[in-house]
């Protein structure tokens, strides 16, 4: 996730999203991940202190900054590149059960209180930001890292 001053998402002529300041989530979903991962990721989105309080500390989460959420699905971070130099998607999830799961993450983070707008889910999309920071955090429900 990244904390942004704007988003958009576009999807050839047509923005399907566009945000103003908040935290915008690429989002790679795993053959093992379930709805437990998902509410464990959106209430880390939700109410992580990554917003600058009035000393300038990143003591703030998104509710409390009144920023945004953006969630766009992207398959290609599951790649695994370790070997040879064609990535291998094994672990992502399939489309069938990927888009459910992204559709919850939305649904769990607007429950908390969070404006979300999404990308559209297996388009080919352009995604352009403008980082704050620059300030960029990898979450993994698998706590791999």
């Amino acid at each position: 996730m990244q904390r942004v001053v704007s988003a958009r998402v576009t999807v050839g002529d047509e923005a399907v999203a566009d945000m103003a300041g908040g935290l915008l989530a690429l989002v790679g979903v795993g053959r093992a991940d379930d709805l437990a991962d998902v509410q464990e990721l959106a209430r880390k989105l939700v109410h992580l202190r990554v917003f600058d309080d009035a000393s300038g500390r990143p003591n703030r989460s998104l509710l409390d900054a009144g920023g945004t959420l953006g969630i766009v699905s992207q398959f290609t971070l599951m790649g695994d590149a370790r070997q040879g130099r064609r990535p291998s998607y094994a672990t992502a999830a399939p489309a069938e059960i990927a888009a459910p799961l992204i559709e919850a993450l939305a649904t769990a983070a607007r429950e908390l209180g969070a404006p979300v707008v999404t990308g559209r889910f297996q388009a080919m999309m352009d995604v352009s930001l403008v980082n704050s920071g620059p300030f960029t955090i990898l979450l993994d429900t698998e706590k791999r890292f």
